[in-house]
């Protein structure tokens, strides 16, 4: 598992009663350290080195404004490089030095995950989304000591290769997995076989978020957990159009409805937007204005390996009930 560390502006935690406005925490500096599989080996220049497995890569990263520490060397012997657009979501294409392998294998805890190289940057794991994963387990193993043998049900939407739904369901959740890619649906399937968790519940649904998410309401179902990754812009698979600024809002409405009432928590993450997390804090606090409990928010971030200095990833807001 990885090493995460969460620092905040106040020392106590408080959770309001349900029918009340959440409490509030933030700033929020949820950090990851890396594991086995992960490190952050470097940054600079608008550049970063990293180690995913076997394989050092360098990638584009406007946020990397400083001087690497390591020396030049050390950046040439790294076995992938990312060349192309430099926007978060740009195409590119990769260098490699060597007979690298396309792809390859890693684990987090009980789940195993293939590496793979992929045209807009990605290798298919976001590992600052750890300190989310592990936060998750807390959450089921402190309900399953609660409330030993209730089914919790959770809904990951935008899931991207699985790790976030295959973890929790691991720990015995029953998770609904939404993506609007059948290439993405078909790696997350392929990192359930390589875990040898086929016989997990986890239902795949290849499908537009949002009209997932409606209907669901029209339903009348709710779920204990909901994990919210949305990209800033996209598109399902019959062409509907998703921009995270006009389409987030009508989500979350949709979302609340969906909490049940004994639910556990919400999470909100965003990347390559231009906004603070203050932006994404007061939508969810008006989205959950009578859920009570906590909602906290800020940046997640990755500190390097043998280094002081940290990187930010990405924003988040995430709530809990308890």
């Amino acid at each position: 598992m990885a090493d995460t560390l969460t620092h905040h502006n106040a020392e106590a935690t408080t959770f309001a009663k349900q029918g009340q406005p959440p409490a509030e925490r933030w700033p929020v500096i949820l950090e990851t350290e890396g594991w086995k599989d992960y490190r952050l080996l470097d940054m600079g220049e608008g550049r970063k080195l990293e180690r995913y497995g076997q394989h050092t890569i360098i990638r584009p990263e406007p946020q990397a404004m400083g001087t690497p520490r390591l020396k030049p060397a050390v950046w040439d012997r790294a076995n992938a490089v990312f060349t192309g657009d430099t926007d978060e979501e740009g195409p590119g294409r990769w260098k490699f030095s060597g007979n690298v392998a396309e792809t390859w294998n890693m684990a987090y805890g009980p789940v195993r995950y293939v590496g793979r190289f992929m045209s807009f940057r990605h290798v298919g794991v976001f590992p600052e989304q750890a300190a989310h994963w592990d936060w998750v387990s807390e959450k089921i193993r402190q309900e399953a000591d609660l409330k030993p043998g209730k089914q919790l049900k959770i809904l990951n939407l935008f899931g991207y290769t699985g790790l976030a739904s295959l973890l929790p369901a691991a720990d015995g959740a029953h998770v609904t997995h939404v993506d609007a890619s059948k290439k993405a649906i078909a790696y997350a399937r392929e990192n359930q076989a390589l875990s040898g968790l086929d016989d997990l519940p986890i239902r795949w649904i290849c499908e537009d978020a949002s009209k997932f998410v409606a209907r669901e309401v029209r339903r009348g179902n709710t779920y204990d957990g909901i994990i919210l990754d949305p990209p800033k812009y996209g598109r399902g698979p019959k062409g509907e159009v998703w921009d995270i600024y006009s389409s987030l809002p009508g989500m979350l409405d949709d979302l609340q409805q969906l909490l049940d009432k004994d639910a556990l928590f919400m999470i909100l993450t965003a990347y390559a937007i231009r906004s603070s997390f203050v932006s994404i804090h007061e939508l969810m606090s008006e989205k959950l204005s009578k859920q009570g409990g906590l909602l906290e928010s800020g940046e997640l971030v990755i500190r390097e390996e043998n280094g002081k200095r940290c990187l930010s990833t990405s924003l988040f807001s995430r709530w809990s009930s308890r």
